[in-house]
């Protein structure tokens, strides 16, 4: 790139002015998985003329890469969009890491901190230093500075610009649409619109500069020649065995008390729940988040404990590791009481979007658990990193695959049908209209199926209705806002204008409500208790 930094600037600059023209004042939709994919092509095409060929392994991540930035038009749920945006930006991160090595794979937590932070470090330098090592090298080429060349272009500006406003003003006298037309454009360049246009110009250059940092680090720095703790120890151990053993038995000794408390609540199932006044919500809500905060800094304890701890023996590590294993398979079945609890709290209350991130979130912690095992058993520690972030990838790509609101939707209906038991909450059909557009297909469907009781298909009936009112208010119809998940949404809503014309749509008080053909009135601001 040294011998046509142009190109560089052209392109990044390019491609902060196309950040500009996707997001400026549009909504979220095709327009992120565009900008994405044009960077990743952009900095292939950049690196692959200078003769930078990418590893085998880092072309992996072109997959998972596909698959995120697709997600973020596919699926409307916030949460899964959220986290496809997130997964995206790390796998580009990992691209400009890893481009020349290819080793992300073996990255460790400490590898990524000081990776991260060098990547920091060149998205605010490297550009510089690039452009004086560009300068240094014309010079000791002989080569012309561009500078003493730039006056030319400066005065033929200066003389093309009355001759081209005389020949715009008599054009625009003899076509008046081309007269609209230049006179929309010169708005552009009212004094009004300045602040506006300085602030765009400024985070176009920020973007490009940022761009040409991280095309650049993957030029230079991504080579992975040293990982950390491949040779030796980040930090060397220091804390004796009979500490550590000491520490990782309590704690066990713990577990292994509460854990006998939760067989009662394994074999007793509903009839446990109110037991010392417990009701479901607190039943499942005191559990889940202290047991998935005490799964969290167990395992944290459990892997600072594996870099510190002196092992001498053989007989040390077969102790050590039978302690961390025992802590595991222990906060296995801790997590398992989690996701009974859980389950117990769905088939009362039905499912909420945080109940069903929640369900997912435990089967990819309790895999990560259950993989934390065999490494420690095969003394593979190294690898908790890898099977970290594949864990976080499973469950981010969990949701988009699973279609959260859609699921919801079905399993709320499905549980209002076959569910009798006398304590259960009735369907809140309400909670519907919270919902994205994705859970606007399975409403339809399930409206238009003359199997469904009649009082039930008019609570869903009432949902679109106040589902319709809303996405009326406010809608982009811009193509850079194009997503997926409103364009089904729309084309399902079409199957059932006239079915829904008996139904009356009351916006005098707060909260709106819809009355149905039988004369019930149904709220559009339903809540549903997590």
């Amino acid at each position: 790139m040294k011998t046509k930094p142009n190109k560089l600037w052209i392109i990044v600059f390019a491609l902060g002015w196309l950040a500009d023209f996707l997001f400026w004042k549009k909504n979220p939709g095709i327009n992120f998985a565009i900008f994405a994919g044009m960077c990743l092509l952009a900095a292939f095409y950049l690196l692959l003329e200078d003769g930078l060929r990418p590893r085998p392994a880092t072309l992996i991540l072109i997959l998972p890469f596909g698959f995120f930035a697709a997600t973020t038009f596919i699926r409307a749920d916030p949460m899964t969009v959220f986290l496809a945006v997130t997964f995206t930006l790390l796998v580009m991160t990992l691209f400009a890491m890893s481009y020349l090595g290819g080793r992300w794979y073996l990255y460790t937590l400490a590898d990524y901190f000081t990776k991260s932070l060098q990547l920091l470090g060149s998205l605010v330098a490297r550009p510089i230093t690039f452009m004086n090592e560009v300068r240094k090298s014309q010079a000791e080429a002989g080569v012309q500075s561009s500078k003493r060349n730039i006056w030319p272009v400066v005065r033929g500006i200066v003389i093309a610009l009355p001759i081209v406003a005389i020949f715009a003003a008599l054009l625009s006298s003899a076509d008046v649409i081309f007269g609209q037309q230049l006179g929309n454009i010169m708005k552009w360049f009212r004094m009004d619109n300045l602040p506006e246009l300085i602030f765009r110009f400024v985070y176009i250059v920020v973007i490009g500069y940022a761009l040409a940092g991280v095309i650049l680090h993957a030029a230079t720095e991504s080579t992975d020649e040293k990982l950390a703790r491949e040779d030796k120890p980040f930090l060397p151990p220091f804390l004796g065995f009979t500490e550590s053993t000491i520490v990782l038995g309590s704690v066990v000794a713990l577990f292994a008390a509460f854990v006998v408390v939760q067989f009662q609540y394994f074999f007793g199932g509903q009839t446990n729940i109110h037991i010392d006044g417990y009701t479901y919500a607190e039943y499942a809500r005191n559990g889940f988040g202290e047991l998935v905060t005490v799964a969290f800094f167990a395992l944290l304890m459990l892997l600072t404990l594996n870099s510190i701890t002196k092992r001498e023996t053989e007989s040390q590590r077969k102790i050590y590791s039978g302690l961390g294993v025992a802590l595991v398979a222990l906060l296995l079945v801790m997590l398992f009481s989690a996701f009974k609890r859980l389950g117990l709290y769905e088939a009362a209350y039905g499912f909420s979007r945080l109940r069903t991130y929640t369900h997912v979130f435990l089967i990819w912690i309790g895999l990560l658990l259950i993989t934390t095992i065999a490494l420690e058993i095969f003394h593979k520690e190294r690898m908790f990193t890898l099977a970290l972030l594949i864990a976080s990838f499973g469950f981010a790509v969990s949701l988009p695959i699973l279609n959260v609101d859609a699921f919801i939707v079905n399993q709320n209906i499905q549980r209002e049908l076959h569910t009798k038991a006398k304590d259960n909450v009735p369907l809140d059909a309400s909670y519907f209209v919270q919902l994205s557009d994705d859970a606007i297909p399975p409403l339809v469907s399930a409206y238009r199926d003359s199997a469904l009781p009649n009082p039930l298909r008019e609570q869903i009936g009432a949902a679109l209705v106040c589902i319709q009112q809303q996405r009326n208010n406010s809608r982009d119809t811009s193509w850079q806002s194009f997503h997926f998940a409103t364009f089904n949404a729309d084309k399902s809503l079409t199957l059932i204008q006239k079915n829904l014309k008996g139904f009356k749509f009351v916006d005098t008080d707060y909260p709106n409500t819809v009355t149905t053909p039988s004369g019930e009135d149904i709220s559009c601001s339903g809540y549903y208790y997590d």
